[in-house]
């Protein structure tokens, strides 16, 4: 894990080092002060030496310097080593979930990658900003003070060597209490980007149904949970402060007693033992080294905190996409045949039973082919496995006479295109919606394909034409508006393969008609597959094919399934029936 998070560094990889570095010099001059201001005071001014006050002033001033720079280069160099780690951690995760398939993104769900592209790299970030400073600031702390304190008194110093573990056990005691908290509570933080991301992208839905009230309550109730656990975790963290004011009194006193009757002993003479200045700055050293200590368990606490993130974004970093581009991949579609050959499918090996199964199709290039069935039948994942989205389970999908799992994966989506059942429209003019399709589209073509979708009308009614900006989500225009347009940006792959998953609901029979006699006269070389609710939307297909169960049920021209298939006969005259009344 450490080596894949390390690689995320790249061109901050001396910065990070550089400030470790800097806060060993901090640390160093630190450490000398109180060496400085023992001989400031036991021999220049005790001894009125004003020759030895004037030194030891210049070096204290010279050390404290020295120590502000030294302390800043690392505060600079450490912000911009894990402000930079962050950004490449984030840039990785986000290329990652670039190449996850539709499963890959099932297994985690798009609420959960936003946290951890978000709060959870955040995370990541303070912890790696307080490692490469704090954590190398507090044992050198440590270390330095300690052997400092020793060069004065070994006896004085013992005092450490008790209170040191003491403070360490009641650290060790926390910090496993700690991590389970955080842990809970980056989960419940992907629950409540779930509610939020549910609540604002359905916020008409919300109000039509009155359920403003509700969905208050439901965030309130996860929101609340987070409180609660990280209440919980501060007050558990609390007994860190406690602790260590102990020691550090408990210290100092012992100190006070041994080191002034010491001092009464030698005379306040070195050379015979313990001098004030030195007691002072054994004080002195009490206090770096158990501040250091609790600094480290700050560090330590962080580091627990960062746990769960880490792993999280580690998933992501290491997740594997299930569908990936076979070496000496194909590179050139043929046609726009498809073939499925005894395909079954299932979502994942739990399912109970196969969401497809035994499916035997054979399309012709150019063809037009109708997909009918209940809600549920599972017509928009047969068509999902033509562009793999998905990968068949068992059997195969050809597209051009060739598994689809032989081609490149860029080059058969490029000759794919795929107009799903939930129309997205990204925040933007209309024109860069539609170069989604063709990035290198004249405005020519834009008008052609927007024409060929009915598009073009409603677009040049408004007054910016198609330099419209189209909110996020396509909020600002309607359902059928935004299905014409994901049609014409489909249109402008200039596919072999154009699939319609039910992308026509939104749009009146007329204009429903209009869009189909256009693919007709204008796409006759491209095969089109079109799910439909509406039979009169099938109705003019080469082929029909109706899905039951995940089964194909029959397969055939209008005509040939009103004689032989009851359910369509059934379905057709309901909707015969309907469109009179």
């Amino acid at each position: 894990m450490i080596k894949r998070f390390a690689q995320c560094l790249r061109e901050y990889k001396w910065t990070a080092l550089v400030s470790p570095v800097c806060m060993i010099g901090e640390v160093a001059m630190e450490v000398t002060i109180p060496l400085v201001m023992a001989d400031l005071y036991d021999y220049g001014i005790a001894m009125s030496n004003m020759t030895v006050v004037w030194q030891k002033a210049l070096q204290l001033l010279l050390c404290a310097l020295a120590s502000l720079l030294f302390g800043c280069l690392s505060a600079d160099y450490a912000s911009k080593a894990a402000t930079g780690f962050a950004r490449n951690l984030r840039h990785d995760m986000y290329y990652r979930v670039q190449d996850f398939s539709f499963s890959n993104i099932d297994k985690f769900s798009s609420a959960s990658i936003v946290t951890r592209l978000t709060s959870d790299v955040a995370t990541i970030q303070m912890a790696f900003q307080m490692m490469i400073r704090m954590a190398i600031r507090c044992p050198m702390m440590l270390i330095l003070a300690t052997v400092s304190s020793l060069r004065i008194s070994p006896k004085l110093s013992t005092v450490y060597f008790i209170a040191i573990p003491l403070l360490a056990l009641v650290l060790l005691g926390i910090i496993p209490l700690v991590f389970r908290i955080f842990d809970r509570v980056f989960k419940t933080y992907d629950r409540l980007n779930t509610v939020v991301q549910e609540n604002v992208h359905g916020i008409r839905v919300v109000k039509s149904f009155v359920r403003e009230d509700k969905e208050v309550s439901k965030f309130e109730s996860i929101s609340k949970a987070i409180y609660d656990d990280f209440c919980k975790a501060e007050h558990i963290l609390a007994v860190n402060a406690p602790a260590m004011q102990i020691c550090v009194y408990s210290c100092i006193l012992v100190i006070s007693w041994v080191g002034a009757k010491m001092v009464v002993a030698s005379g306040n003479n070195a050379a015979l033992g313990l001098t004030t200045g030195e007691l002072s700055s054994m004080f002195t050293y009490t206090t770096q080294i158990l501040s250091s200590l609790m600094m480290l368990s700050m560090v330590f606490v962080m580091v627990t905190m960062a746990q769960a993130p880490l792993r999280r974004c580690y998933e992501i970093l290491t997740e594997k996409p299930d569908l990936t581009s076979p070496e000496n991949a194909v590179r050139d579609v043929p046609d726009g045949s498809i073939d499925f050959e005894n395909v079954s499918f299932r979502y994942s090996q739990k399912a109970k039973r196969p969401a497809l199964q035994d499916v035997d199709l054979h399309i012709p290039s150019g063809s037009t082919v109708g997909i009918l069935g209940a809600t549920g039948s599972s017509k928009s994942t047969l068509v999902q496995l033509i562009p793999r989205l998905y990968d068949a389970t068992e059997g195969s999908v050809r597209v051009g006479g060739i598994d689809v799992k032989d081609y490149d994966l860029e080059v058969l989506r490029d000759n794919v295109a795929m107009v799903l059942q939930k129309n997205t429209l990204f925040s933007g003019s209309i024109k860069e919606n539609l170069r989604w399709g063709n990035a290198g589209a004249t405005d020519e073509e834009l008008v052609h394909a927007c024409k060929l979708a009915c598009a073009d009308e409603f677009i040049t009614g408004f007054p910016d034409g198609y330099d419209t900006h189209i909110e996020q989500g396509g909020s600002n225009v309607s359902g059928g508006q935004k299905q014409r347009l994901c049609i014409a940006r489909a249109l402008l792959k200039k596919p072999k393969i154009l699939i319609l998953d039910d992308s026509t609901s939104a749009v009146d029979t007329h204009t429903d008609a209009m869009i189909r006699k256009a693919f007709k006269e204008e796409i006759p070389g491209t095969t089109k597959l079109i799910i439909a609710q509406r039979i009169s939307s099938i109705q003019d297909s080469d082929i029909i094919i109706v899905m039951e169960n995940g089964h194909v049920a029959c397969v055939g021209d209008h005509e040939t399934l009103m004689k032989s298939s009851e359910f369509y006969r059934g379905i057709y005259k309901s909707q015969q029936k309907g469109s009179e009344d």
